[in-house]
């Protein structure tokens, strides 16, 4: 089971609920864990027994405890944990960003399915969910054209991302005590713990973190339209505006504290302060992206044409 994605996924996000938990505190049940983490009892007693292996859980008169606090190192690395999805993702992503992708460039999908080592119908299918946004279009021959994106597009972006993101803070602040969503944002913060103290060597690490921040928020819409949306953003505010590199530990490092703001808001369950901090928090994300129009990326041509360098 340790070769599959699923399961290194739910091993990753069971040490970020251990994290806040102190020393000595009793596990859950397997079964609650299941339900926490949306998985079977057989995954979760997979998870439980390498904990245990590599000494973060002990047992003791029948009952495990925790016996240690997990470290980056226990950790598997994020690209062993993405499904086929998240995989295609970070990889496109990574084209666009190495400025390999222009605005007005055919894109075709055999050519990324052995570029990226997945299927054609991954491609197309990632590529689609793109189509209605006008950011990519298809074309009669079978393949992609990609658009750009201007800066006006981006502002129209971030005016719905407002709108979206605070009905799903508000949703989330509904949460019953026992929603799972809120264990699931206990062990982020206690993430983003992590990260500001390890801050100098890891702060390109929190691109992920913040993309998990905002994804969760958005689920909680339970509106299909909201959560398929964010997929949008993720592509133009987590990974374009990394073009940017300009003062980018001391922007994460900000970023960072308005996260843990923002998470303080929604425990509050006060629509005043998640208002607020969600305002706030967005703003910086916009002011971001937008000074990443004039970061192109290395090798990108002088003529390039605007929607590129907009980010």
């Amino acid at each position: 089971m340790r070769g599959n994605s699923l399961f290194k996924r739910t091993y990753n996000r069971s040490l970020g609920l251990v994290g806040g938990m102190p020393l000595g505190a009793p596990m859950t049940s397997e079964t609650q864990l299941a339900q926490t983490l949306g998985v079977s009892r057989t995954t979760v007693r997979a998870v439980l027994a390498l904990m245990s292996e590599a000494g973060i859980v002990t047992s003791s008169e029948g009952r495990r405890r925790l016996a240690r606090h997990p470290v980056a190192g226990d950790r598997f690395p994020e690209p062993q944990t993405e499904s086929a999805r998240a995989s295609v993702e970070r990889q496109f992503m990574q084209w666009v960003l190495h400025g390999d992708l222009r605005p007005g460039q055919l894109i075709h999908c055999a050519e990324l399915a052995r570029k990226f080592n997945t299927s054609t119908t991954a491609i197309r299918e990632y590529l689609t969910h793109f189509n209605h946004f006008g950011l990519i279009e298809r074309r009669p021959n079978s393949a992609w054209v990609f658009n750009g994106i201007t800066a006006a597009f981006a502002t129209e972006i971030y005016e719905i991302r407002e709108i979206f993101e605070l009905r799903s803070a508000h949703r989330f602040a509904s949460l019953p005590d026992d929603a799972p969503a809120w264990q699931e944002l206990a062990a982020i913060e206690q993430e983003h713990h992590t990260l500001m103290t390890e801050i100098a060597t890891r702060y390109r690490d929190f691109s992920r973190l913040d993309e998990r921040l905002h994804r969760l928020i958005h689920e909680a819409s339970l509106n299909r339209f909201m959560r398929d949306f964010y997929d949008v953003i993720s592509m133009i505010f987590h990974y374009h505006y990394q073009w940017n590199k300009v003062d980018e530990k001391e922007r994460n490092t900000a970023a960072i504290h308005e996260h843990l703001a923002y998470i303080a808001a929604l425990r509050s369950r006060d629509v005043r302060i998640i208002d607020l901090r969600c305002r706030a928090h967005l703003r910086t994300a916009r002011a971001t992206l937008l000074r990443s129009i004039d970061a192109r990326p290395p090798g990108a041509d002088a003529d390039a044409n605007d929607g590129l360098r907009a980010g």
